[in-house]
């Protein structure tokens, strides 16, 4: 069963309420979702952090994916969706654009790309939230950790998939490798987002997708948008692979970390199996998101070079902005959800 979404504003109620009705080319309620996200478009100021303008991203989004949101499928490419989502996705990538620096380019050669990438991933970005996780974490921060981290990681290597038919060549070959593993390499128990889910369980949390939606912050949705938005749109698949690089190349060590915070906790393999599958598979997986995806496709297509770049930027800005949350929050004896949960064991 489909968990049931909160509005968080005039634009996400809207888009509820007429998701609810028939697909309908002409539908009025789905006019009134236009209108009502140009009047926020309008007046919003940071949409990483705007609650309202995220979760309907997210519930879009959720239209392609499933399990996000009780709709009929028809509802997917519905010419008012799709021309709500692509105002929101213009309006959040003017954004990333505008803050994202992109005045140091490598040359368009794999070894060059992957070269800055290992040395753009491998900075200094403040605080740990793995460390964290490692040395410091209660035990209900270690599970409100989870929580925010399974509206991406219940649906793991989904975004980046979308990427597959829009490549070619070398780094098309690379995608695939990296994604089979994701995938479980043909074992359905071996899936990522399906270890997750026991994990989840381990920690007596709903494994369902979405379950957890309501609690968590905007910034959090805005780390599963971004990278879906890169997916989704052919034009941005120099940014999703430079993304996926990004990511492989920031996963392997903290992974070990998280594992060895809830193994501090008293967790077993039921709840670490899924961080410890990470630190053996990503080391590989970073070097071929580096070199034969990212630095394969620069090769092939130098065009795309300036969004490989982005993608591997905003993948460290936005997932380090939701880190930031998470520690500021707990630093300050807080939640990190948007309502406080009972979530431990």
């Amino acid at each position: 069963m489909t968990p049931e979404i909160t509005p968080r504003g005039p634009v996400s109620e809207a888009l509820l309420a007429a998701l609810a009705t028939e697909p309908d080319p002409e539908s009025p309620a789905m006019r009134r979702v236009v209108e009502e996200a140009d009047r926020a478009l309008a007046a919003a100021g940071d949409l990483l952090t705007d609650d309202d303008l995220q979760l309907t991203l997210y519930v879009i989004h959720g239209l392609s994916y499933g399990d996000t949101v009780d709709a009929d499928d028809d509802w997917e490419w519905d010419p008012q969706v799709v021309l709500v989502r692509r105002r929101i996705e213009r309006a959040v990538e003017a954004q990333l654009r505008e803050r994202i620096p992109l005045d140091d380019l490598p040359q368009p050669d794999a070894e060059s790309v992957a070269a800055y990438l290992f040395e753009l991933t491998a900075e200094d970005g403040g605080p740990s939230l793995s460390r964290y996780i490692a040395k410091k974490a209660t035990d209900e921060q270690a599970h409100e950790f989870v929580i925010q981290r399974s509206i991406y990681t219940r649906k793991e290597a989904d975004p980046h998939s979308w990427a597959i038919p829009r490549l070619t060549g070398r780094a098309k070959a690379a995608l695939v490798e990296v994604q089979s593993d994701e995938y479980g390499g043909g074992r359905p128990q071996r899936i990522h987002a399906e270890i997750f889910g026991r994990t989840m369980r381990g920690l007596g949390l709903d494994d369902a997708y979405g379950a957890y939606v309501d609690a968590v912050p905007a910034i959090t949705l805005a780390s599963f948008t971004t990278m879906s938005m890169f997916g989704l749109n052919r034009r941005l698949r120099g940014a999703i692979a430079g993304h996926l690089a990004a990511f492989e190349m920031t996963s392997s060590i903290p992974n070990r970390f998280y594992g060895n915070g809830f193994r501090r906790l008293g967790y077993d393999d039921a709840v670490t199996d899924y961080y410890d599958e990470h630190v053996e598979a990503d080391a590989v997986h970073e070097q071929i998101a580096g070199r034969d995806l990212a630095g394969g496709l620069a090769e092939d297509h130098p065009e795309l070079l300036p969004d490989i770049i982005l993608g591997a930027k905003a993948c460290l800005y936005v997932d380090g902005l939701a880190a930031a949350h998470m520690l500021e929050s707990w630093e300050a004896g807080r939640s990190s959800l948007r309502e406080r949960e009972r979530v431990g064991a």
